[in-house]
């Protein structure tokens, strides 16, 4: 699998047969996570000074270091709104979703004619607080909007590319995946593992081989 350019809490990045985690990363079942907000590096492992004891096994060839930071912002690396973790551990951006932003959110709670989402990432920026979204089923995609079914196009924890359509009410921004560049860009199966898209409406487990039904965003 391709490393993802930013990843989100949570995110898999890889194998840890493959990569070696480094800051802002963590193990778990043999693969690496994202443990922090913010993009994507990999760099070669610092090579360790050779043993002089001839007894000493050949060493193996170190793997990439995976690392996750966060950016400086043009303010001070002291100033007050850095972030509650500091500059470069994930504090994120002081920006607010607009009219036309594309976002990334996460699915937190499904209605019968809306899913609730958090939104995180703003035009590419990761932002300080989560925002709360709403993609209602009519805006979901773009033809055939009566048969949606919001409970087989999106589930709780699904990663969702759209834009920002309008600011709604005090509480909630309306977001639109009907384009066929958004939708669901990362998913989680019944079962736990991570899937993969096979088509415009199906996300596969690969450890069980079983499908499961998404709206799923056109790859970038």
């Amino acid at each position: 699998m391709a490393l993802p350019t930013v990843a989100l809490p949570g995110q898999l990045l890889g194998p840890a047969t493959k990569y070696a985690p480094g800051p802002g990363t963590h193990i778990h079942d043999s693969n690496i996570y994202a443990s922090i907000a913010g993009p994507v590096t990999s760099a070669p492992t610092p090579t360790p000074k050779p043993s002089t004891n001839p007894s000493t096994s050949k060493p193996t060839k170190p793997l990439p270091l995976l690392s996750i930071s966060r950016k400086p912002s043009s303010s001070s690396a002291f100033a007050p709104d850095a972030g509650i973790l500091g500059i470069n551990s994930g504090g994120g951006s002081n920006i607010l979703p607009e009219v036309d932003s594309e976002v990334l959110a996460r699915v937190t709670r499904l209605g019968q004619r809306f899913a609730t989402v958090e939104i995180l990432v703003v035009g590419g920026e990761v932002t300080r607080e989560g925002f709360q979204g709403v993609v209602r089923r009519e805006d979901v995609r773009g033809t055939e909007k009566d048969k949606v079914k919001v409970e087989e196009v999106f589930r709780v924890g699904d990663l969702v590319r759209g834009v920002v359509i309008s600011l709604g009410d005090q509480s909630n921004y309306y977001i639109s995946t009907a384009q066929n560049e958004y939708g669901v860009v990362m998913a989680t199966s019944a079962a736990g593992n991570q899937m993969y898209p096979i088509s415009w409406k199906e996300f596969r487990d690969p450890k069980t081989g079983k499908n499961e039904t998404r709206k799923v965003a056109k790859p970038l």
